[in-house]
């Protein structure tokens, strides 16, 4: 359903509401008032302003709702407002004896599965990666900023170790080199867990573990003072027998989580339909959406847009909206032939989308149906490049609940996350930084951000 990925595109115009699908798929969503009170509690007296409970469409717009994706197959998928996740029994909870995130960086490979270093690279049929592999520590220190106030460690990286499993041992020699591998062991300490193996069946890579065996090992080895653990992977992950491959899940009742940076890889671009050119901000632009909508229904009417100015002399004469000063950054950024910094900052920034998102979900936090949030659920590879890496009002007023945090100073460490070398002037991390400056200068415009 995607449009063209190649060509230009000038952006010009801004949709802030919901595509024309939406009313289609059956989408009803809740008004500004509603939007509102989903940010507030009845049974607190002291309630943080968390984000000045703005429900502004230029710093939050609505969902998308393309179709196809996530809110769109599932229109009526439950509200989950401050109040409701206040109330949760089960909801996990910052603790003086559970106050830390746990980062596990990917497992080693041990000599007796070498074998699976080739599983971490593409297969001959996509594009030869150029870029480098996220690092751990950089996404480590992205969480650590996007969930400001809580604690985030990066654990040994012999916390984990891919093996054998003794089942495979009797054939090993047969195993390691057969298509047909089932099972792979991951060490931990003295233990060792089965993980289902297999090959890709998009071929995309050799080979593929099982998400749910690696959060099973996780589980196990809970840290005494962990609020949550989420293991880093750059293998690819299939959750299911019937899935093609799985970027990210959590078990947030039993405060984990898993996350791969695989699919990530710019260099896959082509094959997982990824329209680069229209990725977030630049998914909020009116004839991309006219596109997609028009593609699947041609009677599809033109959503509802805010024109933003053509002249680069008007854009810098009075200050943008968040989104307005996100999309002006992403005018200015290539969308092909990036430089190898440049490809390794979207490889991160990406990947950071999705652990925070995981990470959410070990918070309580549920898919967000209110706004275009990261909190979004997603249906596709190509829905999560088009979604956002903010929270919303409703979800950062429960985030900021929980760490006693400020929405100003979260902003700004992840601002400064974002003006790091490397990520400055890069995809994803640049048209944030740009929403960031405008969001802070819009809550406290006397803070001088130049």
């Amino acid at each position: 359903m995607a449009p063209s990925r190649s060509g230009t595109c000038a952006h010009r115009s801004i949709s802030f509401t919901f595509s024309p699908h939406a009313e289609n798929a059956g989408f009803r969503r809740q008004s500004s008032r509603q939007r509102l009170a989903a940010t507030r509690s009845s049974c607190l007296s002291n309630q943080p302003k968390p984000d000045l409970a703005t429900d502004d469409p230029k710093t939050f717009p609505a969902p998308l709702l393309l179709p196809g994706d996530d809110l769109a197959e599932d229109p009526d998928y439950p509200t989950q407002s401050f109040q409701k996740w206040l109330g949760e029994i089960s909801r996990n909870k910052l603790t003086p004896k559970r106050k830390t995130i746990y980062v596990i960086p990917p497992p080693q490979i041990g000599d007796e599965v070498g074998f699976m270093q080739s599983w971490i690279k593409p297969g001959s049929h996509a594009a030869e990666s150029r870029a480098q592999l996220p690092c751990p520590q950089d996404v480590c220190d992205y969480l650590e900023a996007f969930y400001h106030g809580v604690s985030v460690k990066l654990l040994p990286p012999s916390t984990f170790t891919f093996t054998t499993w003794e089942e495979e041992d009797r054939k090993a020699s047969k195993a390691r080199k057969s298509p047909k591998l089932r099972y792979v062991g991951l060490k931990c300490g003295t233990g060792v867990t089965r993980i289902r193996a297999r090959p890709s069946p998009d071929e995309v890579f050799r080979g593929q573990v099982n998400l749910n065996d690696l959060l099973d090992a996780v589980i196990a080895m809970l840290p005494q003072d962990a609020f949550s653990v989420q293991l880093f992977m750059h293998h690819d992950m299939y959750e299911d027998e019937e899935d093609e491959f799985g970027c990210g899940r959590a078990y947030g009742g039993s405060r984990v989580c898993v996350v791969s940076s695989a699919r990530y890889d710019p260099a896959l671009d082509e094959v997982e339909e990824i329209n680069r050119l229209h990725a977030w901000p630049a998914s909020h632009c009116e004839d991309y959406i006219s596109k997609c909508c028009s593609e699947f229904d041609p009677k599809a009417k033109r959503p509802k847009t805010v024109k933003t100015r053509t002249k680069d002399s008007e854009l810098s004469s009075s200050p943008l909206g968040p989104m307005e000063a996100a999309i002006s950054v992403y005018r200015s950024l290539p969308t092909s032939n990036l430089s190898l910094p440049e490809l390794s900052a979207l490889w991160l920034g990406r990947t950071c989308r999705t652990a925070v998102h995981e990470l959410g979900h070990c918070f309580g936090m549920g898919h967000c149906v209110y706004y275009a949030c990261s909190m979004q659920g997603t249906a596709s590879i190509r829905e999560d490049a088009r979604q956002p890496p903010y929270l919303c009002p409703v979800d950062l007023a429960k985030l900021l609940h929980e760490t006693k945090g400020t929405a100003n100073k979260r902003y700004q460490a992840l601002l400064d996350f974002c003006e790091r070398p490397g990520n400055k002037g890069a995809h994803f991390f640049a048209p944030f930084a740009a929403w960031l400056r405008a969001r802070l200068q819009a809550m406290y415009p006397i803070i001088d951000l130049t």
